[in-house]
């Protein structure tokens, strides 16, 4: 019970503590917060600390410390739980418990010094006179004790120091300095001896700017104050080395002469005109003093103020030591202030030549701050120009210095491919957005030719595409995990101006600084640029296949393997005639593709792929059969990352429009060839069908003979040739860039060849026209032949059954069992023959439509041939125009 009552206190306690409302008004609230809490009290029941445990963990904490040489912590720990045990209460498991829990990795952070032993306390007892004399009558018999005692009289220093010397004294430090006595007097002979005084005297008398040292000139007639030449030269070579003067004074930027002095010896006009010369002087120099103490972001900028630095210390240099000269001269030394004037002008005269570009960049540093090289690089090349070959020296190799920090960033990309993420003013800019292997080359990186690169120095602008183009190798070569292990090869971009003057001589200098520095800063750019493009090549040559790939493209897309091409025609142009709504299946196509292409060991069958668009059959050209309904048909070879960045995807795109176009020759040639045309049974339509056969057959031999003509054209005489010396030019490029550029211009010239560009729209829309014209014929000769071909079409059987037996498993679905008769209805017939017009009309008129055709083509191509000049054209023509000419109709 009375454990109870106690928890039950210490709840009333707990509740008032943290409610604060010790009145408890609230009766309600502060029963059901009291009924809450001994429900948690009464859920949660902690059983008391395992004190064996505790002492284990203790034990285990000594050993830890044994075992990692804490030796000193474990003794402690060990002499005070022994001290510990000295005291009892029932608490001490939870305590100790408590502090193991709360300890962090006590054997790294324990220090011994931090741990406060307390020592026991000892308590001094005072000592009472009756304790030291217990009858009191110590000291009874001294009368003299309490008197006063002459301490100077019988006692000297060595008795002091022998006393001292037995009896060991405790030295009592003060915590406190002693205060001087207010009273006590410094003399003044401490601080200057009597027979000094002098010096006091000399000092006050060269102070020349105290009014009291300086008297009128009797011959003068204003208030100037006398002063000697050597004095207004130490004044000058102060204010040259920036330090306040009273014969200069500071107006801002420039420096102003103090007109109230003069020379006894010289008239004020002459005087004027040397320290206006010097305070010219002082007032340029005095813009590169500020300039220097302008902090600065870019790293050259940076480079350029040190250099400025180091050109101002030599300045600095020199007029200390010209001071020390007048100072403390060793022989008799001239006091001169025109001989001063030509040595400063002839020491300052770097300095003075960059003035100009400093008060250039000063005055908008954002915008010129980047210009700063190449404003250097002028100033270095007027300066040789001129023929001051010390300051050309200097200057070029201040420009150096310089170039060795704006050059960093060129060697890190050239080198290892990466761009410094601090510099700003680089002229190649990395894009983050779109990072596909296939766009590495095109889209990574870009040079900033709008706003960067004019700023760069004018030397770099011819070499900063090769600078781009090596960096990117790099990139590529990375990424392709293919860098060359003798990467040491790689020339170190950076130059000196020993390396372009190494003879140091004044003959020399004769050599334009400008063409020194191009040239040889291009062949290091050069020989960076070959090694690396070399590496590349190799890589894409043996790693990634670019030639093997060169050939599956061929084909694929330009039909070198006819066996292989007609198989996949003939399989589609069958759908088409058939009038199958899955002629353009892309499943189907692409599985057909596969089969087609594995026999070819080039070409990997799992990235051919073929993709269709939706067509209605509503749509004319569907209905019409016309060859414009295979251009929702396209072949796509994936390709390598690495090929794709050399053959792009605009090159892929004219790939497929070339293999289109030549497909629907292909599909033209295809119902043409398999016309066969036929007498009529009846012997009284006999006569009649000859004349119709003859014309038949002669417009059937025309166009024969066009799309033969048209597609040997493409195939033998644009398409090898082309395709040949794009191979030749390719093997020889010595870059990256030179192959890219290389395909791009054979893709361009194979799509104006094959009449494909969109100038020669025209040509090409004639060339479709006639090739619908040939399939409108093979629809004329079934609808007017189609009971003979039916008649035929058992003979046909056998031949067409072994065909289907022959092909694979994946054309089965193009071969479906249907019968021959529904394939024949379904036939050639299309919407484009009137029904109600004779046949020799028909094909009169059709030949009339085919001959116009045939002449614009011509015509056209003789046209753009004399224009643009391409042989093909005229070749083509020429061959069109030759079969015109020995028409016997």
């Amino acid at each position: 019970m009375a454990h109870a009552a106690n928890i039950s206190a210490l709840t009333d306690q707990l509740i008032a503590a943290v409610t604060k409302s010790p009145d408890q008004k609230n009766i309600s609230r502060y029963k059901n917060l009291k009924r809450r809490i001994e429900e948690i009290f009464k859920a949660r029941q902690y059983g008391r600390t395992d004190q064996f445990a505790v002492a284990k963990q203790l034990e285990g904490l000594q050993e830890k410390f044994q075992v990692l040489n804490r030796d000193e912590l474990a003794t402690d720990l060990r002499s005070s739980l022994v001290e510990l045990d000295n005291y009892r209460s029932p608490w001490f498991p939870e305590i100790l418990s408590l502090f193991l829990q709360l300890s962090d990795r006590p054997v790294l952070q324990s220090q011994r010094d931090q741990i406060v032993t307390q020592k026991p306390v000892q308590v001094e007892e005072s000592l009472s006179w009756r304790e030291v004399d217990l009858a009191g009558a110590a000291y009874c018999d001294e009368e003299d004790i309490w008197e006063d005692v002459d301490f100077r009289a019988g006692s000297s220093e060595d008795d002091i120091s022998s006393v001292s010397s037995e009896i060991s004294v405790p030295r009592i430090l003060p915590q406190d300095s002693i205060a001087l006595d207010e009273e006590y007097v410094i003399p003044d002979e401490v601080f200057m001896p009597g027979e000094d005084g002098g010096v006091l005297v000399t000092i006050k008398d060269i102070q020349f700017w105290n009014p009291e040292n300086n008297t009128a000139l009797s011959h003068k007639g204003n208030y100037s104050r006398p002063v000697t030449e050597l004095q207004i030269v130490r004044e000058t070579i102060f204010m040259l080395q920036g330090l306040p003067t009273s014969l200069f004074r500071r107006s801002g930027d420039s420096v102003e002469v103090n007109r109230t002095y003069a020379l006894a010896h010289s008239s004020n006009e002459a005087l004027s005109y040397l320290l206006q010369s010097f305070s010219a002087i002082g007032t340029q120099v005095g813009i590169l003093r500020k300039f220097i103490t302008v902090p600065q972001t870019i790293a050259y900028v940076q480079s350029f103020v040190r250099g400025i630095e180091d050109l101002l210390r030599k300045f600095d240099a020199f007029l200390s030591k010209a001071q020390t000269q007048y100072l403390t001269p060793r022989s008799t030394v001239a006091v001169s202030l025109l001989e001063l004037l030509e040595v400063v002008r002839r020491e300052s005269r770097v300095l003075l030549s960059l003035v100009g570009l400093v008060s250039t960049i000063s005055h908008d540093v954002q915008t010129q701050s980047v210009r700063c090289l190449d404003l250097l690089y002028d100033l270095v090349c007027m300066t040789q120009a001129v023929g001051n070959d010390n300051e050309f020296q200097s200057l070029a190799e201040l420009f150096f210095f310089c170039f060795k920090s704006y050059i960093r960033p060129i060697r890190l990309w050239m080198e290892t491919g990466q761009l410094d993420s601090v510099e700003e003013t680089f002229f190649i800019l990395e894009d983050h957005k779109d990072r596909d292997l296939r766009t590495l080359w095109h889209d990574w990186y870009t040079l900033d030719e709008a706003s960067r690169l004019p700023n760069a120095p004018k030397f770099l602008h011819q070499v900063a595409r090769k600078i781009f183009t090596t960096g990117k190798s790099m990139v590529f070569l990375r990424h392709l995990e293919a860098i060359p292990t003798d990467i040491d090869r790689l020339s170190k971009s950076t130059l000196t101006f020993e390396d372009l003057y190494p003879q140091h001589s004044s003959s020399s200098f004769a050599l334009p600084f400008s063409v020194q520095l191009e040239s040889s800063f291009e062949k290091l750019i050069d020989a960076n640029h070959s090694i690396t493009s070399d590496w590349l090549q190799a890589a894409l040559d043996q790693q990634c296949g670019l030639w093997t790939s060169l050939q599956a493209l061929d084909y694929i897309y330009l039909g070198k393997d006819m066996g292989i091409t007609g198989n996949i025609d003939n399989k589609i142009f069958e759908s088409i005639d058939r009038g199958k709504d899955a002629w353009n299946d892309r499943f189907l196509l692409t599985e057909l593709a596969q089969h087609a292409f594995s026999a070819l060991p080039l070409i990997d069958p799992s990235r051919v792929i073929v993709r269709s668009s939706k067509v209605s059959p509503q749509d004319l050209d569907v209905q019409n059969k016309s060859v414009k309904m295979l251009n929702v048909l396209s072949f796509d070879y994936i390709l390598p990352w690495p090929v794709a960045n050399i053959i792009t995807r605009d090159a892929i795109s004219t790939y497929q429009r070339i293999s289109t176009f030549l497909m629907q020759i292909r599909r033209a040639q295809h119902v043409i060839v398999k016309q066969r045309l036929q007498y009529s049974s009846n012997s009284a339509e006999k006569n009649s069908d000859r004349t119709h056969n003859v014309l038949g057959y002669a417009v059937r031999h025309s166009m024969l003979w066009f799309l033969n003509t048209l597609y040997g054209h493409i195939v033998d005489v644009v398409i090898s040739t082309t395709t040949t010396a794009m191979r030749k030019e390719l093997s020889s490029s010595k870059d990256t860039d030179a192959m890219i550029a290389v395909h791009r211009a054979y893709i361009s010239s194979m799509e104006d060849q094959c009449l494909l560009s969109r100038n020669l729209v025209p040509l090409h829309e004639a060339i479709i026209n006639t090739l619908d014209l040939c399939v409108r014929f093979a629809d004329m000769q079934a609808v007017c032949y189609g009971d003979n071909q039916h008649d035929q079409s058992r003979s046909n059987k056998l031949s067409r059954k072994q065909h289907n037996e022959n092909q694979s498993d994946s054309d089965s679905d193009f071969n479906e069992n249907e019968d021959e008769d529904d394939d024949l209805d379904q036939g050639n017939t299309t919407r484009t023959v009137s029904a109600g017009t004779p046949y020799p009309q028909q094909i009169r008129s059709l030949k009339n439509e085919f001959d116009r055709s045939v002449g614009f083509l011509t015509a056209g191509l003789k046209s753009v041939g004399r224009v643009d000049g391409q042989p093909s054209w005229e070749i083509l023509a020429e061959k069109l125009e030759w079969r015109k000419e020995r028409e016997a109709f």
